[in-house]
């Protein structure tokens, strides 16, 4: 993988497109239309958010985990005027990246 093509994020279509043609080169899922491993990958993906959403935890073994940090509220300052701002407590989704993934990309730098 050449610098230019590890720095370019991918997007959901782009994730979609990937999955389904990887999929689909598999003998084993060779019975699965293209429509059907779309829809399955934008579930699973929409699952996600929803869990994170409902305040839930996603952990994927040997990836990371997904979850939620509480940012209380504060004041903040407008970058342009200086001028204080009020800004609420939220939530805020957060990834921990598991050991198989940080020793991956690790090596892949290297």
């Amino acid at each position: 993988m050449s610098a230019s093509a590890a720095s370019k994020a991918i997007t959901r279509s782009e994730l979609v497109r990937i999955v389904t043609r990887r999929l689909l080169e598999d003998e084993r899922f060779s019975y699965f239309s293209s429509s059907d491993l779309e829809a399955s990958v934008k579930h699973v993906i929409d699952l996600m958010g929803q869990t994170l959403a409902s305040g839930g935890g996603i952990e994927i073994r040997g990836f990371g985990s997904f979850g939620l940090s509480y940012r209380r509220a504060r004041i903040g300052r407008n970058p342009r005027t200086g001028e204080a701002v009020a800004l609420p407590s939220k939530y805020v989704p957060k990834f921990r990246p598991g050991k198989r993934l940080r020793e991956r990309v690790n090596a892949a730098r290297r």
